[in-house]
C-alpha cells in the first residue's frame, strides 16, 4: 500500500544586513504532526533571499531523507514562494541556480507544496524563525 501521508516542514531564513550573517531553522513534523526535527545552521555572508531559498533546500533534503514521498512546506519568504511556483521569473544568477537546486529536490517526491504563511501565524513557524536567530547568535561568538 502507497502511504499518502502529507510531512510538513517551516523554514525560515535570516541574515542580518542585507547581504550579512545569515542563518536558516526549521522544525519538521511527521505526518502525525508530531515534531520530528529542529534544526538551526550558520551558512555566512548572504542576502536574506539565499537565506530563504536555502532553508527551503535543507527542509526539502530532511523530508527526502526521512523517506516522506508528500510535503507540505510552510515558509514567510513571498519572495521564493512566488519564483519556485513561476509568479516570479528568476533573474539573478544566484536565484536561478538556488531555483535550480529546488526542482532537483522537488522532483525527489510524489507532491511537494510550498505556502506562503504570514512570520507569526504559527508556532512552528516562530520557532523556526527563533531557531534561525540562535544559529546567528552563536556563529558570533
Amino acid at each position: 500500500m502507497i502511504s499518502t501521508s502529507v510531512w510538513t516542514a517551516y523554514c525560515d531564513g535570516a541574515s542580518r544586513g542585507n547581504p550579512g550573517p545569515s542563518s536558516y531553522g526549521l522544525v519538521l513534523c511527521d505526518p502525525t504532526g508530531t515534531v520530528a526535527g529542529e534544526i538551526s545552521e550558520s551558512i555566512g555572508i548572504n542576502t536574506n533571499q539565499v537565506a530563504e531559498y536555502e532553508a527551503l533546500i535543507r527542509a526539502l533534503a530532511e523530508l527526502a531523507d526521512r523517506g516522506a514521498q508528500h510535503v507540505e512546506i510552510f515558509t514567510d519568504s513571498q519572495f521564493v514562494v512566488y519564483q519556485v511556483t513561476g509568479i516570479y521569473r528568476a533573474k539573478d544568477a544566484r536565484m536561478k541556480l538556488l531555483l535550480a537546486r529546488v526542482k532537483e529536490h522537488e522532483s525527489r517526491f510524489k507532491t511537494v507544496k510550498l505556502v506562503h504563511i504570514a512570520r507569526s501565524s504559527h508556532e512552528h513557524n516562530r520557532r523556526a524563525d527563533a531557531l534561525a536567530n540562535q544559529a546567528l547568535d552563536r556563529a558570533r561568538k
